[in-house]
């Protein structure tokens, strides 16, 4: 590390497989992700999900990039002082509602209904449980893209990658290529808190799909394994204290 890691970017994703939201700074709290990342989810038929047991399912069971690119076309705001989700495409509204009201679940739910019926398995069903992430990990983590690493996939790909399509949370700047990966059960300074490395984030299909775009153009995960033997870009962190962080903090090993 060369001692001016710090953080560039911060994001979070308040419905699983749609849009992120920029982030001027993140409160967190000891063992949490960030406040209302992945807090909602849209269940592709089966409706099992039951918020007062809230349980980890695989992604599969809920609508998301991987397999539904077409999500990718819509731009997602949330306002979390009033809970409600905007939704648009191509830069026109196409549908609003209050994630914490039947009828505002409603709204997006019928939207949902005819903008994937070719790619729902039922009716979809907007979830949420209070204090649960709809993660692809069982464990409450904030995950870490070092964009060294995405500029060296970047030369075995030969085109840009927009790190966006990594979904992580904080991006970091000012580290060595994959460095991250080492940091796997050591703590980290993210500003003035303090965090442990998790493990590596093994990548997904869905890391092949434009999020500008929604264009499947790229093949990540076949390229990483076949030129570096993994298919591993970024870290999962667990937050051991409480406070603020921010773009431009300082990220350290402790």
């Amino acid at each position: 590390m060369t001692g001016s890691a710090r953080i560039a970017g911060l994001y979070r994703y308040p419905v699983k497989g749609l849009s992120p939201e920029a982030m001027q700074e993140a409160a967190l709290r000891p063992g949490e992700t960030i406040d209302w990342d992945r807090a909602f989810a849209i269940e592709n038929g089966s409706a099992d999900f039951d918020p007062a047991a809230p349980k980890h399912f695989p992604k599969v069971k809920f609508l998301m990039l991987m397999k539904n690119e077409r999500l990718a076309r819509l731009h997602s705001r949330f306002d979390e002082r009033t809970a409600t989700l905007t939704l648009s495409e191509n830069g026109r509204q196409v549908v609003s509602g209050n994630l914490m009201t039947v009828e505002g679940r409603t709204a997006i739910e019928a939207f949902m209904a005819q903008y994937m019926k070719a790619e729902l398995r039922g009716a979809p069903r907007i979830v949420h449980a209070p204090g649960f992430s709809i993660s692809d990990v069982a464990a409450k983590v904030v995950s870490l893209i070092n964009l060294a690493s995405v500029r060296e996939l970047e030369k075995l790909i030969g085109r840009p990658v927009d790190p966006l399509r990594f979904r992580g949370n904080l991006l970091v700047q000012g580290l060595s290529p994959w460095e991250d990966h080492d940091w796997a059960g050591r703590e980290i300074r993210l500003g003035e808190i303090r965090a442990r490395g998790v493990m590596p984030i093994r990548r997904c299909a869905a890391t092949n799909v434009d999020p500008s775009t929604a264009e499947r153009d790229m093949e990540i995960p076949a390229t990483l394994q076949r030129n570096l033997g993994h298919m591993n870009l970024g870290l999962y962190a667990e937050v051991l204290d409480a406070g603020t962080i921010r773009p431009g903090d300082r990220i350290a090993l402790v």
